[in-house]
């Protein structure tokens, strides 16, 4: 049963709505296809569960003992939005040729990135505050939350790229391209709102 809540935390708390991670697969799907979309959603995993443990550790604390943390991740991640939305415009056409100069979001930056993404804060203390164990299973319960939402963040980041890809079967003319990525790069951009 706890599998079923924790998965559905994930659904709709993370990967149920469009939020910066679930736009930019979206485009790298459209952008480089599945298979180069891959280290991208592996890093949005790992970021997450690195999150999850590091709350479980307490570092939720140190938000409260420092606030001025917390003002200094917003200004970040909202520059770092903006500096994807731009590589997202800036794309260009790209079929998957090797030649072209526009890259996929590496695993590292994936990971990076849910530091300065709030939704991904949101989900990383509520998941567990609401699903941790107390006492000598305390460590064991996140390790099994980590699994969990490891499980089910690829299959949901599976589903964005895959609309991606399909996407770009309609994305047969250079002005097609450029309006959906300038659109990918807006929604992108636009994430900022949320930060602040």
């Amino acid at each position: 049963m706890v599998i079923f809540a924790i998965s559905g935390t994930i659904r709709s708390g993370y990967d149920g709505d469009a939020g910066p991670n679930n736009v930019m697969l979206t485009a790298s799907g459209a952008n480089f296809g599945y298979v180069r979309s891959i280290p991208h959603f592996l890093g949005i995993g790992l970021g997450l569960i690195s999150l999850i443990l590091l709350n479980g550790a307490g570092l939720g604390v140190i938000f409260q003992t420092y606030p001025m943390v917390q003002e200094v991740l917003k200004w970040l991640g909202s520059a770092y939005l903006l500096y994807l939305a731009w590589r997202i415009l800036t794309a260009g056409i790209n079929k998957g040729e090797s030649d072209s100069k526009a890259k996929p979001m590496t695993c590292f930056e994936a990971m990076t990135f849910q530091y300065l993404n709030p939704k991904a804060w949101v989900m990383s203390v509520t998941a567990v505050s609401s699903f941790a164990l107390s006492g000598d299973y305390y460590w064991w319960s996140l390790v099994g939350i980590s699994v969990i939402f490891l499980l089910v963040q690829i299959q949901t980041s599976s589903v964005w790229v895959g609309f991606g890809t399909f996407i770009r079967r309609w994305l047969a003319t250079p002005t097609a391209w450029r309006r959906f990525n300038s659109s990918m790069a807006l929604l992108t951009a636009s994430c900022v709102v949320f930060i602040w």
